[in-house]
């Protein structure tokens, strides 16, 4: 908690500046920020759209310093967002003796400084209010859960809220639900923590926001990813569209290449058993004579062999052939070849 000497300094300084001439816009309230030593923080600052130009900063009461946009320090970050009109503080390596103290956001209108955003930062090593996750992302339809604790136990009667930053639009516990807006619900389970729900995200849910009990609070930025199309769904129908019929072109060839292996391994089988049947069936009668054997006649009825008025006669002509070296003849004999005419008797 801030102690009384705290506060009014604060406020002074935000006195101070006021009578100087800085505006002060109508949004902005004052916000105790409570953060872990030793962590890093980062705060949103929130603009009008129409001062996309013009020269912001980020102010620090401890050492009468501003920095300006787009500058990046040791342990300091204040990056513009034009796209989203805000720009971001990110401090690092928080120290209670350094970094506990005032600050604000602001931006110069025509020269003139406008505050934008104020709060009190208090380094902790148990903070007063803290989440579990600093930065939380869902799906488009989809749901996120943030769960915030607060460690004093006087906060347990206090009023928890789910704040958005850009618009201030709170929420309580309980559950809403609206038209233009997610479901929110926020249920307290009473043992110094509490859960926010957020169902049915849309993309404008975007942004920062903060769990704060009482006047502590701690930032917490929200993405929602839009959903893309299911990426399964439409491989599949590829494989429809385009690789089944290719598949089944190739199934087809595979197949009819396949027969026609079979049909000519077949057909080759075949022609060889036929062959070896023809050789079986046929037989070599070596015959060996002696050059003043007599012919050999041989007489044949090819159609009834007890019709002796069918005969016919067969004649065997012999011819010398030399003798083979595989098969000699037996001594004085001839191998020969034998030639036959067959006529009728």
């Amino acid at each position: 908690m801030l102690t009384y000497e705290q506060k009014e300094m604060f406020f002074f300084f935000i006195w101070f500046w006021l009578i100087l001439g800085v505006e002060r816009c109508s949004s902005v309230s004052y916000n105790r920020l409570t953060v872990k030593t030793g962590g890093s923080v980062t705060i949103p600052c929130y603009y009008d759209g129409k001062y996309t130009h013009q020269k912001k900063y980020w102010h620090s009461e401890n050492n009468k310093s501003s920095t300006y946009t787009n500058t990046t320090e040791e342990n300091l970050s204040v990056i513009d967002h034009p796209d989203q009109s805000l720009f971001t503080v990110t401090i690092r390596n928080l120290q209670s003796t350094k970094h506990d103290g005032g600050y604000y956001c602001a931006l110069k209108i025509e020269g003139k400084p406008t505050l934008i955003y104020d709060i009190y930062l208090q380094v902790q090593s148990a903070p007063d209010v803290s989440v579990m996750s600093s930065s939380v992302s869902g799906h488009e339809g989809g749901h996120i859960s943030v769960q915030c604790f607060y460690t004093l136990l006087r906060y347990k009667n206090n009023v928890k809220q789910w704040c958005r930053y850009k618009d201030q639009r709170c929420y309580t516990v309980g559950r809403t639900n609206t038209s233009q807006n997610s479901s929110v619900q926020i249920s307290d389970d009473g043992r110094r923590s509490f859960t926010v729900l957020m169902t049915g995200l849309r993309l404008t849910d975007s942004g920062w926001y903060y769990c704060s009990v009482g006047e502590a609070l701690n930032p917490v930025q929200l993405t929602v990813i839009k959903t893309e199309p299911d990426k399964e769904k439409d491989i599949y129908n590829e494989l429809l569209t385009v690789w089944l019929p290719v598949s089944s072109v190739l199934l087809l060839s595979v197949i009819l290449i396949s027969v026609f292996i079979w049909t000519w391994r077949r057909r080759h089988k075949q022609d060889k058993q036929q062959k070896r049947e023809i050789n079986s069936s046929r037989t070599t009668d070596m015959i060996y004579s002696k050059p003043e054997d007599p012919p050999i006649y041989n007489d044949i009825n090819d159609e009834n062999p007890n019709d002796p008025n069918k005969d016919i006669i067969y004649y065997s002509t012999i011819d010398f052939v030399p003798g083979s070296e595989a098969v000699k003849p037996p001594e004085g004999a001839i191998y020969s070849i034998i030639y036959s005419t067959v006529d009728p008797h």
